[in-house]
């Protein structure tokens, strides 16, 4: 016969309860007895009836924890544990509620904390509303006066924004799945910028198809941020938990979606003001800044009119300097021009002298030795030439710069006298003198 240990049985009934689907998903009703609460903020209690009691433990932070009194009657979900060091068995609630509560409450308690664990509720993923929307989508019935209200407040509102139904049913048995099909279809294909999904007031069991898993699953995964508007204001569903952003009734969740017209025209209205008063401040501003700097600029620069007669000075100065200057300089020019016209070898002529030179090569004879006899010779006056030939030469008893020509008594017979050049024609032929 097989011995075990202690811990061997322990886990074999921890593992066998907590395989029992049944014992995973209870509600028990019963009597609280025994209650207390530990310094951690666990709640301990029993649950009894006239032949039995069951432990109870509630970890803090379960709801309806706050709820249990001793002595009262209550209804309690949660699964069935076998504490394997303690050795007991235990009831581990997850949620309390006063008995007489009826069973949709009690649905209602279990999905809101099985959809919470998962983290539909969380605040961190909730989406801002698009401040201005061009396309707002509703889902609700198409006869009811939820579309018709919302339609009136954007038109009154906020005309510019297009306003689009995906219509389905919205209470009955088979709303809930239609509910989520049409918030899927228009979250895939009406490329809105926000989407509208409630419906108008009733009771707990009109308003169940927004309590359903389905529709809560289709808000959560709609790309698109939704405003659940179910009901009136005291009316709670599971679609408000999850929805982006909660209205109290339809209207509202149609004045929270698009802005007030009459709003933006004012807040334009005042913006335009303000912006026209700061330019004026700063036209202003900058005007007096140049009017100080120009004064300045005034006061540093220096008198004209004084600028003035000091250029004018000037203006007399160099003038007079000018005129002196050309003065002395004509006064050089005829200077020079009377000792030129003294060289001119014209002048020269015109005093009595000629000038000597051979008719060939136009070389001046400045001595006897340059000719010989019978040389012929040219003899330029003040007004033309003479044809000559040289006779015997006879040495200047002066310097020997210059010659002396002498014709013989009986002359050889020579060529014919040439006519007579002018003497211009004559120097323009010699060599340069000067």
């Amino acid at each position: 016969m097989a011995v075990y240990t202690v811990s061997q049985v322990s886990f074999h009934i921890k593992e066998s309860l907590e395989s029992d689907s049944l014992l995973m998903d209870l509600w028990i009703v019963g009597e609280v007895s025994g209650l207390r609460k530990s310094s951690a903020g666990h709640t301990y209690f029993g649950l009894k009836d006239r032949e039995s009691l069951l432990r109870c433990v509630m970890f803090k932070g379960q709801r309806g924890a706050d709820l249990l009194a001793e002595g009262d009657s209550v209804s309690a979900h949660g699964k069935i544990t076998f504490y394997t060091r303690g050795g007991t068995t235990d009831f581990m609630v997850d949620l309390a509620m006063p008995e007489g509560v009826g069973e949709l409450a009690l649905e209602l308690e279990r999905l809101k904390q099985k959809l919470a664990a998962e983290g539909l509720f969380e605040t961190s993923r909730k989406r801002e509303l698009p401040r201005f929307p061009k396309k707002v989508g509703v889902v609700t019935s198409p006869t009811g006066a939820v579309f018709h209200d919302i339609q009136n407040v954007l038109s009154r509102r906020y005309p510019l924004a297009e306003l689009v139904l995906s219509p389905t049913v919205v209470q009955g048995p088979d709303a809930a799945p239609k509910i989520a099909a049409a918030l899927e279809l228009l979250d895939r294909e009406g490329n809105c910028d926000v989407i509208i999904i409630g419906r108008g007031g009733g009771s707990m069991e009109d308003l169940w198809p927004f309590n359903e898993e389905v529709v809560a699953r289709a808000i959560y995964a709609s790309k698109t941020p939704v405003v659940s508007a179910v009901g009136h204001e005291t009316d709670e569903t599971i679609s408000d938990y999850v929805a982006d952003v909660r209205a109290p009734t339809p209207s509202a969740a149609a004045e929270l979606v698009v802005p007030d017209s009459a709003v933006l025209r004012r807040n334009l209205d005042m913006a335009a003001t303000a912006l026209y008063r700061v330019l004026m401040d700063s036209n202003s501003r900058h005007r007096s800044e140049l009017t100080a700097i120009a004064r300045r600029m005034e006061l540093s620069m220096p008198a004209t009119s004084d600028l003035r007669r000091r250029v004018d000075d000037i203006g007399r100065i160099v003038q007079s300097a000018t005129s002196r200057l050309v003065r002395e300089r004509q006064v050089q020019v005829d200077g020079l021009n009377l000792r030129l016209r003294a060289l001119d070898p014209v002048a020269t002529l015109g005093r009595g002298f000629s000038i000597v030179h051979l008719p060939g090569t136009g070389q001046v004879v400045t001595g006897v030795k340059q000719v010989t006899d019978g040389d012929a010779l040219e003899i330029t006056v003040s007004d033309g030439s003479l044809a000559a030939t040289a006779g015997n030469a006879v040495p200047s008893s002066g310097t020997n710069g210059g010659s002396q020509t002498s014709q013989k008594a009986e002359p050889k017979p020579r060529t014919p006298k040439a006519k007579a050049k002018p003497v211009s024609d004559q120097l323009g032929e010699m060599p340069r003198l000067l």
